[in-house]
């Protein structure tokens, strides 16, 4: 008898565009505020921890910049990867207080950053997919 196997790469690579726009959709929304608000903030938070403070320009490519890349699928690893490091400083630089806390209804207090972080780290290993501009095998994937 032969067995009937279901192709399961259109399911994943729609799972891929769902990863890559809500990821990308909402971390632009920080970059935007972020620039409607200028750099005064995060350059602040930078050199607070003692690092340059063009260091804090930094956020503008891991908050929009890569975003866009995500909802596009264009470099799509590359992309993930700075916002999962971008992730990592923010949590580090603007966090690091939270990291062992619970909130009122007792989640984690950073369960939306650890979300953003893991999803991006996912990212970086499954790629863009076929709905993006790089297509599944895309140099740019």
């Amino acid at each position: 008898m032969k067995e009937t196997t279901i192709d399961s790469q259109p399911a994943e690579d729609f799972g891929k565009l769902l990863l890559r726009l809500v990821l990308g959709v909402l971390i632009l929304l920080h970059g935007i505020a972020k620039v409607i608000g200028g750099p005064a903030f995060i350059l602040k938070v930078a050199t607070d921890a003692g690092l340059p403070a063009a260091f804090g320009y930094m956020v503008y490519i891991g908050e929009v910049l890569a975003p866009l890349l995500l909802i596009f699928g264009a470099w799509t690893r590359l992309a993930a990867l700075i916002i999962a490091v971008n992730m990592v400083f923010a949590i580090w630089l603007v966090h690091a207080a939270e990291v062992f806390t619970l909130n009122k209804q007792g989640g984690w207090s950073l369960e939306l950053q650890g979300m953003f972080l893991v999803t991006a780290i996912a990212l970086v290993f499954l790629g863009a997919g076929r709905y993006s501009v790089a297509g599944r095998s895309g140099k740019l994937n």
